[in-house]
């Protein structure tokens, strides 16, 4: 496949994509630092029949984590039978103790989820993280798959490629699927979100209200959008884009400003669905990970398709023991953190560094997992003029309504950093298109 022209335009591109806003933000030292996501011509290619098997999985993963969601907060079957310790699901920062006994619309969890895979040399993948509570991403390879076939139109004439402009319509017939009845809303925290530009861009392309907090309020058990004139329209479907904490401050956090007051209660009687609902968090976490091959096998009794990287919860005295000989061969990642943060190698950390970290480690098990390093695969990357290889993962997106359904296309991140495995836009990396062949 000859990319030779859309490397050509990457000045270009990158320029449009800009003047067009393709930014992300981050907070760093309490301020707001706000930058592009650097684009790479070269797109990742994925064939038919692998990306149908990763299809299969990604499927097979999410109907298992909706159902574990939904047996948590009623029945807690695999609590009871054994499968995953009590302690290790109340005690994670994602379970909410307000969504106990709720059933929300249609009974879905995790309407879109954002599943991060990464290809290991000898081309098998493995899933590093489940992302079910505010999963993002989906924006940046929509609007740089559009910006490069107007500048390279011939080459998408004579590949056969998936279309990968059909996600603002599966996120559409999502939103649609589980609407109490009413207009559509995407909840935004406002102009200094990290992934503000992704807010705007899939509400023009769902068609979706994109609305703050102060626009919309609730009144006789039902929210309402109030629009410029001060006209007020019956809200059936909130896509929100802000956490579990903020929502509503008469449930949540009180000091919240972003959200909207007595949501929460009116979802709780199902008069507006809530996307992604409150509290599915409790399957999200880096501990719960570990799990879901069991969850599988406990809901649907099937082997799961798609392998967890070899994971080790220092909770188990067993697993302690492995980390702790195999301390420099690990990678160490806190449950609480995203965004690449909170992961620390054995092997970068000095004597002391190890010897406090182990020491913590020690004092708090359920705070930690550990992973086998995985040599993934590198993909060629654009740098200066220069092809070289780097490390990416694969941010895969599925959505469910009455079955899941896998977008054939994805965020690939990269790092730009050679001796780096860590992709993640906040801490530097880059973004590429991924093309799914269809044939």
């Amino acid at each position: 496949m000859d990319t030779r022209e859309l490397i050509n335009n990457t000045d270009s591109v990158n320029e449009l994509l800009a003047r067009y806003g393709v930014k992300f933000g981050i907070y760093k030292n309490n301020s707001f630092h706000e930058q592009l996501f650097p684009f790479d011509m070269i797109p990742r290619v994925i064939g038919a029949e692998e990306f149908s098997y990763l299809e299969k999985g990604l499927k097979q993963r999410v109907m298992a984590l909706n159902m574990f969601i939904k047996d948590i907060y009623h029945e807690k079957k695999i609590i009871k039978d054994g499968v995953v310790p009590e302690e290790f699901v109340f005690a994670g920062s994602g379970y909410l103790a307000n969504c106990e006994g709720i059933e929300p619309s249609k009974g879905i969890y995790s309407h879109i989820s954002g599943i991060d895979l990464v290809q290991g040399k000898d081309g098998t993948w493995y899933v590093l993280e489940d992302n079910l509570r505010i999963p993002s991403g989906a924006s940046y390879p929509m609007i740089a798959r559009d910006l490069c076939r107007k500048c390279a139109p011939q080459l998408f004439r004579e590949n056969h490629l998936e279309d990968n402009r059909n996600y603002a319509q599966m996120l559409r017939d999502t939103l649609d699927y589980v609407n109490t009845g009413g207009h559509t809303v995407i909840l935004t925290p406002g102009r200094y979100n990290a992934a503000y530009f992704e807010h705007s861009y899939l509400a023009e392309k769902t068609g979706a209200h994109l609305a703050g907090g102060h626009e919309l309020t609730v009144e006789n058990d039902h929210l309402y959008f109030i629009d410029y004139s001060g006209k007020k329209e019956l809200v059936g479907a909130v896509y929100r884009r802000i956490s579990d904490d903020y929502l509503d401050p008469m449930n949540f956090r009180e000091d919240s400003l972003i959200g909207i007051p007595h949501i929460f209660d009116i979802y709780r009687k199902g008069n507006v669905a809530i996307l992604n609902a409150p509290g599915n968090g409790v399957a999200d976490d880096k501990g719960i990970y570990y799990f879901v091959p069991q969850m599988i096998r406990y809901y649907l009794n099937e082997d799961s398709i798609l392998n967890n990287a070899p994971t080790y919860l220092p909770y188990y005295e067993k697993d302690m023991s492995y980390v702790l000989e195999h301390f420099d061969d690990l990678v160490l990642k806190d449950v609480a953190e995203a965004g690449g943060y909170g992961v620390v190698f054995g092997s970068k950390m000095s004597a002391a560094q190890k010897e406090d970290f182990i020491r913590m480690l020690k004092a708090q098990p359920r705070r930690f997992i550990a992973q086998e390093v995985i040599d993934f695969l590198d993909i060629d990357i654009l740098d200066q003029g220069e092809v070289v290889p780097r490390k990416a993962d694969l941010r895969a997106f599925v959505l469910m309504a009455d079955e899941p359904m896998v977008w054939k296309s994805g965020l690939t991140r990269f790092s730009r950093n050679p001796d780096s495995f860590i992709v993640n836009s906040s801490q530097g990396g880059g973004f590429k298109d991924t093309w799914v062949l269809s044939q």
